[in-house]
C-alpha cells in the first residue's frame, strides 16, 4: 500500500513538473505585442529535408522569434513530419505557418495539414504560404501555366509561345519563331492544322493521315498541293473547314494589359478558393505585382527584400496595395547575392527589418535556404542570428520604437492593371511587353516620389473599386 502511494507521488510530482515546465516555456517565449499595438511576427523559415535540424534551427531563435514558417520543398510531400516540426515549435512558444509551393500540389496532404494544424495549434497557427511569387513570375518566368475557371481554359505562357487548351481538348499554339508568327490548332482527335503567317497570305498545312497544304494567294484564289499535285479550290470552305486565321488571332490570350490582370488574378483565385472557403489566411512571398497578388485572394504578402532592391519602392508597393485592400503585409529578408553568402550582412538586415517594422510591416522573417556546407542552421551565420536577436530586443521589445510610426503621407497612382516591374526604366510590362509610351513618364514620377517622401509614399493602382478619396493626405498622378 505505502508502495502504491509513493508511485503516486513519483507521478504527480512529474506531471506537476511537466506542466510547469510548459508554461514557464510559453511565458518566456516572445509572443505578447507591446501594449496598445496590433501582434507583430518575427522568425526564421526552414527550407531544410530533416526534422532534427528543424528543431535544431527552432532552438537556436525561440528566445527572440515568435513565428516559425516551415517552407521545405522536400517536407511538403511529408505532411506528418511537417506536423512533428511544427509540435515542436509550438510547443516552443512560436506561432507556425505551413508551406506547400505549388498552386496545384496533392489537395489531401494540404487538406491533412490544415485540419491538424487547426485541432493542435490553434492560433499558434496562422495560415499557410500557398504558391510561390505569382507576381515576379509573371513578369520572369519563362513558363507560366494559368488555370483559368473564368475563361474555361488553361493558360501556359513560354518566351515564344503561348499554349491554350480548351475544356474540350482543343490546343491552340500561338508562337513567332524566325520572325514569322504561326498558329497551331489540334483538335480533340489529334487532328492539326499550322498556320504560318507569310505576309499577305497564310500558309495551312493540315496533317490528317498525309501531309497537305493549302495555299492563301493574294488574289482571294486557294490552291491546294497534295502528294506533289497542285488544284485550284473552287469551294474551300467546303473542303478545308477550318477556322478563319482572323478569328483565331483575334482570340489570343494576353492582348491587353486588362485581359491579363484579369487572367493572372483568376487564376489565383480559382486555384486559392476552396482554402479561401474554409477560411485558412493565405500567405506568399513575392518581388512585384502586389496588388494582384492580394486581388487573387492572398490575406498576406512578405515583401521580398533582397537583389539589392530599393527598399522604399518596394514598401510603397506593398503597403499601398495591403492598405487600399484592406489587407496585411511583411518583410521577408532574402538574397543579396546568388552564392554565398547569400544573405546580406547582419547590420544591413537588422536595418531592412527595422525599416519594415517601422513602416508598418506586420511580419519580418529571414529566408534561410539553401544550406551552406557545415552550416546546420541553413545561410544564416552567427552575425545574422545577432540581428534577429538585437531586433527583437531593440526595436520590437523596445517601447519607444513604435509599428507604424512612419505613415504615408502620399500616394502615387499607376495605370489601372499596369503590370509594369519598375525595377528598372526597361523593365518588362506583365513579363510580355516592352516599355510603352507612358514607362518613361511613370518612371520619372516614381523617382521624384521616392526623392521626396522615401518610405513616407504609397504606390498603388487607379482602380474604381478601390477609392482613394480620404486615404491619404496627397496624391500623386503618373501624369501630372
Amino acid at each position: 500500500m505505502k508502495r502504491v502511494t509513493l508511485f503516486s507521488l513519483i507521478v504527480a510530482t512529474l506531471i506537476s513538473i511537466v506542466l510547469i515546465a510548459s508554461l514557464l516555456i510559453y511565458s518566456l517565449a516572445p509572443d505578447e505585442p507591446k501594449a496598445g499595438q496590433k501582434p507583430f511576427f518575427v522568425g526564421v523559415t526552414y527550407g531544410g529535408n530533416t526534422i532534427a535540424e528543424a528543431k535544431l534551427l527552432i532552438d537556436r531563435v525561440k528566445n527572440y522569434t515568435n513565428l516559425f514558417i516551415l517552407q521545405s520543398g522536400n517536407l511538403q510531400d511529408e505532411p506528418g513530419k511537417m506536423v512533428e516540426i511544427c509540435d515542436y515549435a509550438v510547443t516552443s512558444g512560436l506561432h507556425v505557418v505551413g508551406y506547400f509551393g505549388a498552386l496545384d500540389y496533392n489537395k489531401g496532404h494540404v487538406q491533412f495539414f490544415v485540419d491538424t494544424a487547426r485541432e493542435r495549434w490553434g492560433s499558434h497557427f496562422l495560415g499557410l504560404c500557398y504558391g510561390d511569387e505569382p507576381g515576379g513570375k509573371m513578369l520572369d518566368s519563362n513558363l507560366v501555366l494559368l488555370r483559368n475557371n473564368g475563361f474555361d481554359e488553361n493558360i501556359t505562357r513560354q518566351p515564344d509561345s503561348v499554349m491554350v487548351r480548351k475544356l474540350d481538348g482543343t490546343r491552340i499554339s500561338y508562337a513567332t519563331r524566325n520572325g514569322k508568327s504561326s498558329i497551331e490548332l489540334t483538335y480533340s482527335n489529334n487532328t492539326h492544322a499550322v498556320y504560318i503567317e507569310n505576309k499577305q497570305n497564310h500558309t495551312i498545312t493540315i496533317i490528317a493521315g498525309e501531309s497537305t497544304t493549302y495555299s492563301f494567294n493574294p488574289n482571294g484564289t486557294i490552291t491546294k498541293n497534295s502528294k506533289g499535285n497542285t488544284t485550284l479550290l473552287e469551294n474551300a470552305n467546303e473542303e478545308i473547314q477550318l477556322k478563319d486565321y482572323e478569328e483565331l488571332l483575334a482570340a489570343r490570350p494576353f492582348q491587353t494589359y486588362d485581359e491579363t490582370a484579369d487572367r493572372l488574378v483568376d487564376h489565383c483565385q480559382s486555384t486559392t478558393e476552396w482554402l479561401q472557403n474554409q477560411s485558412v489566411p493565405l500567405f506568399t512571398a513575392d518581388y512585384g505585382l502586389y496588388w494582384f497578388d492580394y486581388l487573387g485572394g492572398y490575406d498576406v504578402v512578405l515583401a521580398e527584400f533582397g537583389w539589392n532592391n530599393t527598399i522604399a519602392q518596394e514598401i510603397g508597393l506593398v503597403r499601398g496595395a495591403a492598405t487600399m485592400q484592406n489587407k496585411t503585409w511583411g518583410a521577408i529578408i532574402t538574397w543579396k547575392y546568388t552564392t554565398e553568402p547569400y544573405l546580406a550582412s547582419g547590420d544591413e538586415i537588422y536595418q531592412q527589418m527595422k525599416t519594415a517594422y517601422e513602416a508598418g510591416a506586420e511580419y519580418a522573417v529571414i529566408f534561410n535556404y539553401p544550406a551552406i556546407e557545415g552550416n546546420p542552421y541553413g545561410i544564416m551565420l552567427e552575425e545574422h542570428f545577432q540581428a534577429l536577436e538585437r531586433f527583437w530586443n531593440e526595436v520590437v521589445q523596445n517601447p519607444d520604437i513604435e509599428n507604424g510610426k512612419v505613415e504615408a503621407e502620399a500616394a502615387l497612382v499607376l495605370p489601372k492593371n499596369y503590370g509594369w516591374g519598375m525595377r528598372n526604366s526597361n523593365d518588362t510590362i506583365w513579363g510580355m511587353w516592352r516599355p510603352d509610351e507612358k514607362s518613361q513618364q511613370v518612371w520619372n514620377a516614381l523617382q521624384n516620389a521616392l526623392v521626396t517622401y522615401g518610405a513616407k509614399l504609397d504606390i498603388v493602382y487607379d482602380d474604381p473599386a478601390y477609392p482613394l478619396a480620404g486615404k491619404y493626405p496627397q496624391i500623386l498622378y503618373w501624369n501630372r
